[in-house]
């Protein structure tokens, strides 16, 4: 076997579930899961409509690089989101299978181990922890920036020495953040752009929350449109982004990546070994959910609904605020984040996710420990009702 596999820890779920063993929720309060970061909103009518009009495609296989309608329309939205007019849908833009499994095969692509020293991968901390995984089985080693609420969640660069930076292959970004909804900002891509330039790394954007966010005249910067703005070019980054959290469809695995075109030529052709078309219904549905954006609107008042009303009744009790973007609340625990989310679920029957399991011991500390993330993706009444309970629980520590 790949002794490479020996390296990755059970996933957050796992680590819940075995948290959770012993312990019986309270039996007179039906179950509120907020841990799993799954969208629950209803799927629009017209792209199941499109997805079942167009079950004919079954009867081919797919291309890698998808149907130019698909990658057209890509480029389109990237075009009418972003401003990224110009990029080439033929080169710039490849659909993927969610984000997940493109973040995971990039890191498969990029990675070089024969210069001569490990490779590293660097990852924000919290992270997803599909880039340590990635990290891992490409032979890499994982170094992880903490990002703290005292820094704003900014990346520490500085804490990375000369030596590592050196051996630096690939850095992935998460913005906005899960689980921290931390946007970055134009001197934060200024800044990561700076040292990619300097060391001849590739940046993995992961965008895939980038369509969940509270003011409708500020949405969250991306990485290509950054690179625009700094007059800098697409060369070393690619955008990962999906429609699961903007379009309620996490079943349909759908998905882009889309900038360099060296890059994307190589990954590519990883993934035309790799077996990862996708299929020509969703390829349909995909194109008709990403031509429109009033269900896109429509998510997202529904997100800040639900964010004001469960955010100031948490705020009474814990240190919380509203997120950059997202569908997370990071909430500051006042006791072990392990023991809260035991004690919440034995007393109150709400599934919340501890923070440390989320991130990796790095520099002493573990960066997640002393919080919990609060996934706001179940129905209002169930926020408000799981809201209700949490303060409950908190008035009694």
């Amino acid at each position: 076997m790949n002794p490479h596999l020996s390296k990755l820890q059970p996933y957050p779920f796992e680590k819940l579930r075995q948290l959770f063993a012993d312990i019986k929720p309270n039996p007179g309060l039906r179950e509120i899961r907020l841990s799993i970061g799954e969208p629950q909103h209803a799927t629009p009518a017209f792209i199941k409509d499109a997805l079942s009009a167009n079950l004919a495609g079954l009867a081919s296989y797919p291309t890698t690089l998808g149907s130019a309608e698909l990658r057209r329309s890509l480029a389109a939205w990237l075009g009418r989101r972003y401003g990224l007019d110009g990029l080439d849908p033929e080169t710039q833009v490849m659909p993927v299978n969610g984000s997940r499994e493109a973040l995971f095969a990039f890191a498969q692509t990029v990675i070089d181990r024969t210069r001569g020293y490990p490779p590293l991968l660097v990852s924000p901390n919290p992270f997803y922890q599909i880039y340590e995984g990635a990290a891992y089985l490409a032979g890499a080693e994982p170094r992880f920036l903490n990002t703290l609420p005292d820094d704003d969640y900014a990346f520490d660069f500085a804490s990375l020495s000369e030596a590592e930076w050196q051996r630096v292959q690939l850095f992935y970004v998460c913005s906005p953040g899960n689980p921290t909804g931390k946007v970055l900002s134009l001197d934060d891509w200024r800044q990561l752009f700076a040292l990619a330039d300097r060391y001849d790394f590739v940046i993995a954007s992961d965008e895939c929350y980038s369509e969940i966010y509270g003011d409708e005249t500020q949405p969250p910067l991306g990485c290509l449109q950054a690179a625009r703005l700094l007059g800098r070019g697409e060369q070393r980054l690619l955008m990962f982004s999906s429609l699961s959290k903007r379009s309620n469809v996490p079943g349909m695995r759908s998905g882009f990546v889309a900038g360099d075109p060296a890059l994307l030529k190589s990954f590519l052709l990883y993934r035309t070994y790799h077996g990862s078309a996708m299929n020509p219904a969703v390829q349909a549905a995909s194109i008709a959910a990403w031509n429109d954006e009033a269900h896109v609107i429509e998510n997202r008042r529904q997100y800040r609904e639900k964010f004001a009303a469960v955010t100031p009744r948490l705020a009474e009790v814990l240190d919380t605020a509203l997120p950059d973007a997202g569908f997370y609340l990071w909430v500051r625990t006042p006791i072990d984040d392990s023991e809260f989310a035991r004690g919440l679920l034995a007393d109150y029957n709400v599934v919340l996710l501890p923070g440390s399991t989320l991130a990796r011991n790095a520099r002493g500390i573990n960066p997640g420990a002393g919080f919990v993330r609060i996934a706001l993706v179940a129905p209002l009444a169930d926020c408000v009702e799981a809201a209700e309970r949490i303060h409950s629980f908190v008035s009694k520590l």
